[in-house]
């Protein structure tokens, strides 16, 4: 476990090859939903150690009837007794209702009713639209990340919430804004604005956020533009993708004992040399690999806490 902690942390802080993480790519969480969602047929055998997790968690449509907690690491975990995200709040809209990935710990769903409030009064955005966040129970998903487990992640989209209810089908089938230059080595002068720094800053100014993870290009974009008190920059970390949205990731709550805090960000705000590596050619433009990597195998029930079997198995 602390091997796979320390991997994460370490491409979180440099560089490494997003195939050594097991990272889908950050597109398909833009990839569309749908206005008719199909429940999943059964597992023939959903309490065998061997099974996907995400098989099993992802056939979860109802929180774990526990007190609230959240076990394990970021992507290495479940969560007990979460709480939807209403789907509409005075300054919020949920997309793609139609992944029910609107879950998480009390904590994080109380930072985002707090962010929301606090964008409308810091740009002209009169709310967020939120992405992705956890399955009713955390663990690992059918399909995209691989971290959001154990309820303390939240996708938001660079795209101001409009100022009317959008309908299902909006929810469902309009794209976020690609806010990154063609080239990926800046931000576009066309889409990018100085209310995207507003609300990036206005989220890692809150205490119990731990890391914001933005593209390169964008990162660039807060270190050149951001003025006075710079610190919140330290924990707006680059990472691949994240060209259209950022994740937000806050701390482990209180009375989460099982939870598994990812380490202090390093020194400084990230706005040196090691930002600079993430815009080399090879960076950007990768040669592609003659024989193709293999496929990490999916993580199975044994793999995660103990804790998380009482969260999914069938007694």
């Amino acid at each position: 476990m602390r091997r796979h902690m320390l991997l994460i942390q370490t491409c979180l802080i440099g560089l490494c090859a997003v195939t050594a993480l097991g990272l889908p790519s950050s597109a398909k969480a833009q990839d569309r939903g749908t206005l008719t969602p199909v429940t999943l047929p059964p597992l023939p055998h959903p309490n065998d150690p061997s099974t996907p997790a995400k098989a099993v968690f992802g056939r979860e449509t109802a929180p774990a009837p526990l007190a609230a907690r959240a076990i394990g690491f970021y992507s290495r975990g479940c969560l007990a007794g979460a709480k939807a995200l209403s789907v509409d709040g005075p300054t919020w809209q949920v997309m793609r209702v139609s992944r029910d990935r609107y879950w998480g710990h009390p904590d994080l769903i109380a930072f985002l009713e707090r962010f929301s409030k606090k964008v409308a009064q810091v740009s002209h955005w009169p709310g967020i639209l939120v992405g992705d966040m956890s399955q009713p129970r955390g663990g690992p998903m059918l399909t995209g990340h691989a971290s959001h487990q154990i309820g303390l992640d939240a996708d938001i989209w660079l795209t101001p919430m409009p100022d009317h209810h959008l309908p299902r089908e909006d929810r469902e089938e309009m794209m976020a804004t690609n806010v990154v230059r063609a080239d990926r080595r800046d931000v576009d002068p066309a889409k990018w604005t100085p209310d995207h720094l507003a609300v990036i800053k206005a989220a890692a100014q809150d205490p119990e956020v731990e890391r914001i993870f933005v593209n390169a290009a964008i990162k660039k974009a807060l270190c050149r533009e951001a003025t006075g008190d710079r610190s919140w920059l330290a924990k707006v970390r680059p990472f691949w993708g994240h060209d259209y949205h950022f994740h937000v990731r806050i701390v482990c709550p209180k009375g989460s004992d099982a939870c598994e805090d990812q380490d202090p960000v390093s020194p400084g705000d990230g706005c040196d040399a090691s930002l600079a590596g993430w815009f080399k050619e090879s960076i950007l433009h990768p040669r592609p690999s003659p024989t193709p990597p293999k496929p990490r195998p999916p993580l199975t029930l044994a793999q995660l806490p103990a804790a998380c079997r009482s969260i999914v198995v069938v007694k």
